[in-house]
C-alpha cells in the first residue's frame, strides 16, 4: 500500500469569476503522475526552451507532458525533429493543389507572430517525436 502522506492534497475547487460559497474539505491525495500520465513507458517530461508557443501558454521553463505512443493529427500540439532540429509546435496537416495536383502540405506552426511556420519541403526529414498531453508552469 503507497503511503501518500507526502503527497500534496486538492482542496476543493476554486471558483474563478464571482465568489461562491463553499464547503472546505480535502479530497484523497493527489498524485501528478496518476493524472497527468496515461502511458508511463511512452511518456516523457520535456522542458521548454524560447518564447515560440508563448499565445499557447507554453513559456520558456515550462515542463511538457509528451507521449510517444499517441499518432499525431492536424490542430495537435507536438514535439519534432526537422532535419534533426527539434521543437514544439502545433501541427497543420491540408491539402492544397499543386500544378492541378492535389498535395499534402505539413506545416508546423508557432503560437507567436515573431516565428514563421515551417512549411515542410520535398527532401526535408520530419520526425514525430510526441504528442504534448499537458503543459506544466510556475506563475
Amino acid at each position: 500500500m503507497k503511503d501518500n502522506r507526502d503527497k500534496p492534497r486538492i482542496a476543493g475547487s476554486v471558483v474563478a469569476g464571482f465568489p461562491s460559497p463553499a464547503e472546505q474539505y480535502l479530497e484523497p491525495p493527489l498524485d501528478l503522475n496518476e493524472l497527468l500520465v496515461k502511458r508511463p513507458a511512452a511518456t516523457y517530461f520535456v522542458r521548454v526552451e524560447g518564447d515560440s508557443m508563448k499565445d499557447a501558454a507554453i513559456v520558456e521553463g515550462d515542463l511538457l507532458v509528451v507521449d510517444r505512443s499517441l499518432t499525431p493529427a492536424d490542430g495537435d500540439v507536438i514535439i519534432a525533429a526537422v532535419d534533426g532540429e527539434f521543437t514544439v509546435k502545433t501541427l497543420s496537416l491540408k491539402y492544397v493543389t499543386v500544378d492541378g495536383r492535389r498535395v499534402r502540405r505539413v506545416a508546423l506552426v508557432p503560437a507567436n507572430p515573431a516565428y514563421p511556420e515551417i512549411v515542410l519541403k520535398s527532401g526535408q526529414k520530419l520526425d514525430f517525436f510526441g504528442k504534448v498531453t499537458a503543459v506544466i508552469h510556475r506563475l
